[in-house]
């Protein structure tokens, strides 16, 4: 499918990425994907902007990576899309029974009609070419808009909602959780795994929120990596993600889990003490050379004998927000290999199940009483010629504006040396974010 490119210079370009995004909101189908110019090795573009689908896939798990195989290699363009956590079910005999307030498709890929890179100070348009006599009109447009424009034309998407009238409720309470952390722990103890990644969910029933604005306000606060702005009609994903599941850069691909989180502090030399502690925390790298074990096993998989090495091995990285102990595993694949065969023999990312991970995924469907669906799931894209690129869903805000039902989940990893109340601990810090726009004055 041929694209029209067309380059444009920018002078102020934060303040451009937010005229795209208001932009964004008259499509039905809209994903925006920014980086917030975080330093990171691997990277393609600083951000991207996907809006007006002209071919999509949307299904359940069943036969999920068979038909994306073929919409993949049928289409030979850019698609943007998701895979929802409950995909696993169509690699191993497993089963997803928990209540679910959102009903997100378990996968969903788009073919969109308009594409906007930025990076550093350049913007270009990847138009269809049944639609690129719009590129001047739409540019033009693009920095003429701006919130209060959006709220004009789209009063249901932008009015300015009181947050503070939101309550949010816990589907497991804290008693609750150290009883299922300890049974968590009981299977460890036999053997049965070694590592459970446990999650638990906080939501908000009948309410009504702006996507847009708490978007804007958790990408603030945050400034993640792997931020994502996805809208699907009435649909909506909010996430600050600092988490890159698989990368494929030609015959290269790169995985970089996360396991070991410390708060942010405001002194600098208690904040530098506290990453430095993070970063000889035996727990802690204890969690995170277990997830490496085991990405290590699923790019075997696909890739060519002996080509599995570890990058970097537990460094901490620093965001806004908290500290993280970040490894990258790459491998080299076959040039014959599909790229999505690549993703079907890692996922979902170990850094979500635990190990060894059919084990895992069986005994945290028992504990948790939500299902995932897209949250601990992964957002991304294809290029024309297969490479790929995909976040990990967490950190993240669920929104279906029709059920009105707001939903963000957390969790951390469980191993022999886990303390239920630590563990309690390290998921209120990482739900700190979340329901800090929700529940701030406007």
């Amino acid at each position: 499918m041929q694209r029209i490119i067309s380059s444009f210079s920018i002078d102020e370009i934060v303040k451009f990425k937010q005229q795209l995004l208001c932009w964004s909101q008259q499509f039905q189908t809209a994903i925006f994907l920014d980086s917030n110019n975080y330093h990171q090795q691997y990277s393609s573009f600083d951000a991207v902007l996907a809006v007006d689908e002209f071919t999509c896939i949307k299904t359940d798990f069943h036969s999920a990576f068979e038909k994306l195989q073929e919409y993949q290699t049928t289409t030979k363009d850019y698609i943007f899309g998701y895979i929802s956590y409950d995909v696993k079910n169509d690699i191993e005999q497993l089963s997803s029974t928990n209540f679910d307030g959102l009903d997100f498709a378990d996968l969903f890929f788009f073919q969109p009609q308009k594409i906007i890179f930025v990076k550093g100070n350049s913007v270009e348009f990847h138009y269809l070419k049944m639609v690129d006599d719009e590129i001047d009109i739409d540019f033009n447009a693009i920095q003429q808009s701006t919130n209060t424009t959006i709220q004009q034309s789209k009063p249901l998407d932008c009015t300015r909602v009181d947050k503070n009238s939101i309550k949010i409720k816990l589907r497991i309470h804290k008693d609750e959780y150290h009883q299922k952390v300890t049974t968590i722990l009981q299977h460890i103890q036999r053997g049965d795994i070694y590592e459970a990644n446990f999650c638990q969910e906080f939501y908000a029933e009948n309410t009504e929120i702006n996507p847009l604005e708490v978007y804007q306000d958790l990408n603030r606060i945050s400034e993640p990596p792997f931020a994502v702005f996805l809208k699907m009609n009435h649909q909506y994903l909010l996430s600050a993600s600092p988490e890159r599941y698989l990368r494929k850069e030609g015959n290269k691909i790169i995985s970089q889990p996360i396991k070991g989180t410390a708060k942010r502090l405001k002194s600098k030399f208690d904040d530098e003490k506290i990453a430095s502690d993070l970063a000889r925390d035996s727990k802690e790298r204890t969690e995170n050379v277990m997830i490496v074990d085991l990405v290590r096993n699923d790019l075997s998989k696909s890739a060519i004998k002996g080509s599995v090495k570890v990058e970097e091995l537990c460094k901490v990285y620093s965001f806004k927000q908290v500290h993280q102990m970040i490894s990258t595993v790459v491998s080299e694949m076959d040039e014959n290999t599909s790229p999505i065969l690549v993703i079907k023999d890692t996922f979902p990312m170990g850094s979500m199940t635990g190990a060894p991970k059919v084990s895992a995924m069986k005994i945290i469907e028992k504990q948790e009483v939500t299902k995932r669906g897209l949250y601990s799931g992964t957002v991304g894209y294809f290029t024309p010629n297969g490479d790929f690129d995909f976040n990990v869903v967490i950190r993240s805000i669920l929104y279906n504006q029709v059920k009105k039902y707001v939903s963000y989940s957390v969790g951390s990893a469980i191993t022999a040396k886990s303390n239920p109340e630590k563990e309690y601990e390290e998921c209120l810090l990482k739900a700190k974010a979340m329901k800090y726009v929700l529940l701030k004055s406007v």
